[in-house]
């Protein structure tokens, strides 16, 4: 205990991580023992994942969420791990959840959604819970996991500056007691609290001021889990923090009862006739109307390029035919401005990815540029 608590103290670095280059260079994340040891303590703390747990194992660890989750959480915590060498070889998740009776599951959207298809009710009848981050969790996602497996999907939110986990959707505690309250730990549609130990501000994307937490901006972080800065890089380092604050770079807010919903990268919106038009609302509307959610890959991408009338104008990436006309139709339909529809429609063989399953937001943009120019 006594040289846990030593580490705790310790500013030197124990792990160096880059980000995944979703929209630009890898950068050099340098976590210390400090914020390695606090995030874990923040995720023990909610006490959904006990001694007794048996956590399926199969992230890369050089993403910060295979690299604390399923690495130096059960090491620390003394937990149950079993490991799978990749995320992509469903079967094998599928087999060693079923065989170990593994009761915890972590993974990307896009790599829960092939059990889908995959796996029995059966298969996975042991898992008690299944911890969803990386990417936003779809609805239809969500619905059909617990249809067709009875386990609902909690969604949480990081990066890998905060080692990564941030924020927490939870099963809903215990009543112990008759004179207890009922308490909420899960609220669909958000990515839920922000772990013990932070804080949070929100920020006006325009001016840099503090704005009401129940306002949109960018969220800002503190908290022992909080990196310090990355690698050889006093620029960026500088850029990321603002008055001691980590500027996370996503648009969010809080509701009343501290639930944080995050809206997207402030990256992935554009200026449109003085409206911020969100690209990943767009994208999503388009799967939906098109009936295109269901996919195992990405089938749309949206961006901006510049427009002299409007300042900005979104092109549509689609591995589907599209017509524009028809588009505008069915976009209408569903309620969005006219602002918000694509102008620029453009067919793609496929989707940019990154090896964790991410959008490759560089190389996305890139094709938008030589297909749009």
């Amino acid at each position: 205990l006594e040289f846990r608590r030593v580490l705790f103290r310790s500013r030197e670095e124990a792990g160096l991580l880059f980000t995944s280059g979703s929209s630009g260079e890898p950068k050099g994340v340098v976590l210390t023992h400090r914020n390695i040891i606090a995030n874990c303590d923040q995720i023990a703390s909610l006490a959904i994942l006990p001694e007794n747990c048996v956590i399926l194992g199969c992230l890369p660890v050089f993403h910060s969420f295979g690299f604390t989750a399923t690495l130096w959480y059960p090491l620390l915590r003394g937990c149950g791990l079993v490991t799978v060498l990749s995320p992509l070889d469903t079967r094998r998740v599928i087999d060693a959840i079923h065989e170990e009776r593994a009761t915890v599951l972590f993974g990307a959207p896009t790599f829960l959604r092939p059990l889908l298809k995959k796996a029995t009710r059966r298969e996975l009848r042991s898992l008690d819970l299944v911890i969803t981050g990386a990417e936003k969790l779809p609805d239809d996602l969500y619905e059909a996991f617990l249809t067709q497996f009875h386990v609902e999907l909690l969604q949480g939110y990081g990066l890998t500056e905060t080692t990564p986990a941030a924020s927490l959707n939870q099963p809903h505690p215990e009543v112990v007691f008759s004179t207890n309250e009922p308490q909420v730990g899960k609220r669909r549609g958000t990515v839920g609290r922000i772990l013990p130990g932070m804080t949070a501000r929100i920020m006006d994307p325009d001016t840099g001021a503090t704005l009401p937490h129940q306002a949109t901006g960018i969220v800002l972080f503190r908290g022992a889990n909080v990196f310090g800065g990355y690698l050889d890089d006093t620029e960026k380092t500088a850029s990321a923090f603002r008055d001691g604050w980590f500027v996370t770079g996503d648009l969010g807010r809080f509701d009343e009862e501290g639930f944080l919903l995050i809206e997207g990268r402030l990256s992935r919106f554009s200026k449109i006739g003085g409206e911020m038009v969100p690209h990943g609302t767009v994208e999503q509307t388009i799967l939906k109307v098109y009936g295109l959610e269901h996919l195992e890959t990405p089938a749309v991408f949206v961006a901006g390029v510049p427009d002299a009338a409007k300042g900005e104008a979104l092109v549509l990436l689609s591995t589907h035919e599209i017509a524009a006309e028809e588009l505008r139709h069915r976009l209408a339909d569903a309620g969005l401005p006219n602002l918000w529809v694509p102008k620029i429609i453009r067919r793609v063989g496929e989707i940019p990815l990154l090896g964790t399953g991410k959008l490759d937001l560089k190389r996305c943009r890139e094709l938008v540029r030589e297909l749009a120019g």
